[in-house]
């Protein structure tokens, strides 16, 4: 049954393999259960009934994201309500209050209008092959930089923030940043207050659980990532316990296991607030949509094609099959978001680490959707997963993701330039989509000005010109 739905053997590969790819890539983004209704009800602040209804929302929508992309698309792929998309979803909210009077809710309500027209929009473009096209149009050299330059936002989400640490006197405070950072000025234990045993033990977690995957990988072990994440949670579990003198699995003896499915119904759930989108403004309207659409597509379509050609899921002229279907699923994810109540729902970068795991056909992505609908009861479980441990598996593939960089060819400047900028670009920005943007003006401007311009498809200079006019709205 499942050899035949997921073509396991034609992918070289087995259920044992996809189901610990699936746990893994459900690991290195379970955070996102948590983080995402924090984020978009300011950390519990706008009142326990929307964060519920939100918490719900993820789980709901992820899995039916990646349902969509088991069984449209056969891919190992990931989803979630996209980091940096609801941040900038909960300040859309605010600014929502602020021009109408509304309260948090109500426009909270008012911007999910915004996530389904998007998502109405792209599932539109993904029928009539528009999405497929735009990948198309991005040049070969770009598309060979966007792997290394996920790999370094990976590295970075690893060993920058992904460990933050919080004291009296201040945070969050991260690794590269605060612990090895303030060692070349002073003692980290000065800046850290009582957060400095707490970094301690993120960085030992960490550089351990790294060491583990490395040499259980080099060892031939499929499931390095995962078992290398479960020695390094030990690790920090047990310096909770030993020095910090706290028990890593209290909050499990007050935890609710039931979905609270009462509050998502009151507050999320088809909740759309059309009245109040309306008095938003038309001219805000259209730009709020055209931003999320720019930035989820790219987000997207960099996910894809960067997880894609590590796991040489590519053709030689770089193109993945079944792209029109994985974007389709994308866009589903996103439509289904907005009617349960969260932002919109992209591929995540994180499904790398269960590619690297073995991951190759959407028996993977299936798994990962099961564990996340299971999560709406077993959520505290997952909370109790320390982030450093993470961060292992996030360094691991980060790293693996920056051998893409080899099939650049560092000896045309056309291609060198534009990967240069889109390996800063991308962790520094914390998008895939504004460094592919970057990344498409550089390749533009130099075919231009090097009396190259017939190199550049029409479409390339389209999509050049709308990332300047974006970046430029957007200053």
């Amino acid at each position: 049954m499942l050899e035949k739905l997921f073509k396991l053997k034609e992918n070289n590969t087995s259920v044992k393999t996809e189901i610990v790819a699936g746990l893994t890539t459900f690991m290195t983004m379970a955070y996102i259960i948590a983080l995402n209704p924090n984020l978009l009800t300011n950390f519990g602040a706008e009142g326990g009934d929307l964060w519920n209804g939100v918490f719900l929302a993820t789980c709901i929508a992820s899995a039916v994201g990646m349902f969509a992309m088991a069984f449209l698309a056969n891919k190992p792929f990931a989803m979630a309500p996209g980091m940096g998309l609801n941040s900038f979803f909960a300040l859309v909210v605010v600014n929502i209050v602020n021009i109408t009077g509304m309260t948090y809710v109500q426009s909270f309500q008012a911007a999910l209008c915004i996530i389904l027209v998007e998502g109405i929009v792209f599932i539109i473009l993904s029928a009539f092959n528009v999405r497929e096209k735009i990948v198309d149009a991005i040049p070969l050299g770009v598309r060979l930089g966007i792997a290394p330059a996920i790999g370094m936002m990976l590295m970075n989400i690893g060993l920058g923030s992904n460990a933050g640490v919080y004291s009296e006197t201040g945070g969050p405070f991260y690794v590269m940043r605060d612990f090895f950072g303030s060692l070349t000025a002073g003692l980290a234990e000065d800046t850290m207050g009582s957060g400095y045993a707490g970094m301690v033990l993120s960085v030992v977690t960490m550089f351990v659980g790294l060491f583990v995957i490395v040499i259980l990988a080099q060892k031939g072990v499929k499931a390095a990532v995962i078992l290398g994440m479960l020695f390094a949670s030990v690790i920090y579990w047990g310096g909770e316990y030993l020095f910090l003198k706290v028990n890593p699995f209290a909050s499990l003896s007050e935890a609710s296991f039931l979905p609270p499915f009462q509050d998502m119904a009151s507050t999320t759930l088809f909740k759309f607030n059309f009245s109040g989108f309306l008095q938003i403004g038309g001219f805000t309207v259209v730009t709020l949509i055209v931003t999320f659409c720019i930035i989820d597509m790219f987000d997207t379509i960099g996910t894809l094609v960067g997880t894609a050609s590590r796991a040489g899921m590519l053709d030689k002229n770089g193109k993945m099959p079944q792209m029109k279907e994985a974007l389709l699923a994308d866009a589903v994810g996103t439509v289904v978001g907005s009617a349960t109540g969260t932002s919109t729902v992209t591929t995540f970068v994180e499904s790398a680490s269960g590619v690297e795991a073995g991951g190759r056909t959407g028996l993977t992505a299936l798994t990962t959707g099961i564990i996340f609908l299971a999560c709406m009861f077993i959520a505290p479980i997952a909370a109790v997963i320390p982030a450093a441990a993470t961060s292992s598996a996030l360094i691991y593939v980060g790293v693996l993701m920056l051998t893409g960089l080899k099939n650049v060819r560092f000896d045309d400047l056309c291609e060198t330039v534009p990967v240069a900028l889109m390996l800063i670009a991308m962790p520094i920005s914390g998008s895939i989509g504004h460094a592919i943007g970057i990344g498409l003006i550089t390749y533009t401007i130099i075919k231009v000005f090097t009396g190259k311009a017939k190199d550049v498809t029409v479409l390339t200079y389209v999509l050049s010109l709308i990332f300047l006019v974006k970046f430029f709205l957007a200053a």
